[in-house]
């Protein structure tokens, strides 16, 4: 029985030994297993160059995966459309942003994390932005960037005090051809900002309780709607699609307008030093002064449920999370880290765009809605009201009529 147990424990160290140790060059067991990863990630993630430094780093640190790459431009936001289009033809890691987490959970698309790479994601994160990768208690993506927007402001035409309050940023007095504000949407993104900084929700206050249902059709809420149409139809504010904000700042036609940190160097670019920032303005729609609150999330990397190739897959979905490639993404498109550690470098914290950023989030934002039945409505529901009120559909006269229809479809 003893030279039984013995032969046993020896076989079974070997077999264990075999798993745990690779050979000399880093492959376990052998050849290097033949795999495709495909990948969607945003424009800028190819144009920087950032994704294909990140594929060699992975590529020679796993030489136990002979890897063949495949990535597509697919940008964060359109990425929930198309995953569910097809999930089985859909990348096997793809970078989203979170609000759209709750219905790639249901869908059954993407992956729950677990192990090292769940204990990663809960480390190396902030509670706030672990919760936008959480669904139900479990842990399905890796935050990379805080997303949020903040403001912009041309500092030949707007001084710091001009642009503490969306009425002094109008009031301002500048030349024939410039716009003092630009209004953009950004399908309903930044539309928010006004109803919730003036204390009203999308079901209720963590936007999860649909029973609570929407309130923009309150007193209040009829308020910030007549307050838009007056602004919106401001010759001296800009609006979305009939002119660029690129185009403005080149020639100084243009005040002050929100944007995010992905598109710091194209106006730093444009306007060098004369580029200021700041979180984003009070405005009064109703006699009380409201701090706009600008919807705060982050942006994700995700794994397919469907890989065929899940370790690997999981694998590299952390590598592109991890610090270094948080600081390299940071060093090379200023998207500013959520990895807490990475934020503690001193390239960042001397930077004046991650402190907006951060001033921004703590101050002048609300968590967006991760529910699957706002991120079906909202979206659709939320960008006509702008678009109607440039159009001249929405007037002072229907306002109410205009509110009461769109709380019918958001909670229907």
């Amino acid at each position: 029985m003893k030279k039984l147990l013995v032969t046993l424990l020896i076989a079974s160290m070997a077999v264990f030994g075999m798993a745990g140790c690779g050979n000399s060059d880093g492959e376990v067991g052998g050849a290097a297993s033949d795999i495709t990863l495909k990948v969607w990630c945003p424009q800028n993630q190819v144009d920087t160059g950032i994704m294909e430094k990140q594929q060699k780093a992975f590529a020679e640190a796993h030489p136990e995966y002979n890897i063949t790459w495949v990535t597509e431009i697919v940008g964060e936001d359109k990425c929930q459309e198309s995953v569910l289009k097809d999930v089985g033809a859909a990348a096997d890691v793809f970078m989203f942003a979170s609000d759209q987490l709750p219905s790639l959970v249901e869908a059954g698309a993407i992956a729950k994390l677990g192990g090292t790479t769940e204990a990663m994601v809960k480390e190396t994160n902030a509670e706030s932005v672990v919760a936008t990768a959480t669904v139900n208690g479990s842990i399905y993506a890796i935050p990379f960037t805080h997303n949020t927007f903040f403001m912009y402001y041309d500092k030949t035409i707007m001084g710091e005090s001009d642009i503490t309050s969306l009425e002094k940023i109008m009031a301002k007095q500048t030349a024939d051809n410039v716009y003092n504000f630009y209004f953009e949407s950004a399908g309903g993104w930044k539309l928010g900002a006004y109803y919730y900084g003036a204390g009203l929700s999308v079901f209720g206050e963590d936007g999860n309780d649909l029973s609570a249902g929407v309130n923009w059709n309150n007193p209040t809420g009829v308020a910030v709607t007549n307050y838009l149409i007056d602004l919106i139809n401001n010759p001296k504010c800009a609006y979305d699609g009939e002119i660029s904000v690129s185009e403005l700042a080149e020639s100084h036609r243009l005040g002050a307008w929100f944007g995010g940190s992905w598109e710091y160097d194209l106006y730093k670019g444009i306007l060098g030093d004369n580029l200021g920032m700041a979180v984003i303005p009070t405005f009064n729609p109703d006699g009380k002064d409201y701090q706009l609150l600008g919807f705060y999330g982050s942006k994700c990397i995700g794994v397919n449920a469907k890989s065929k190739n899940m370790g690997a897959a999981v694998a590299f979905a952390a590598f592109l999370g991890n610090e270094e490639n948080q600081l390299l993404r940071y060093e090379l498109s200023a998207q500013i880290p959520s990895n807490m550690k990475a934020g503690e470098s001193e390239a960042v914290k001397k930077d004046p765009l991650a402190a907006v950023v951060v001033l921004e989030s703590n101050t002048a934002s609300v968590a967006q809605p991760a529910n699957s039945v706002f991120s079906a409505r909202y979206w659709t529901y939320a960008n006509t009201i702008p678009t109607e009120i440039r159009s001249k559909e929405i007037t002072k006269e229907n306002v109410q009529q205009k509110l009461d229809t769109f709380v019918e479809a958001m909670t229907k």
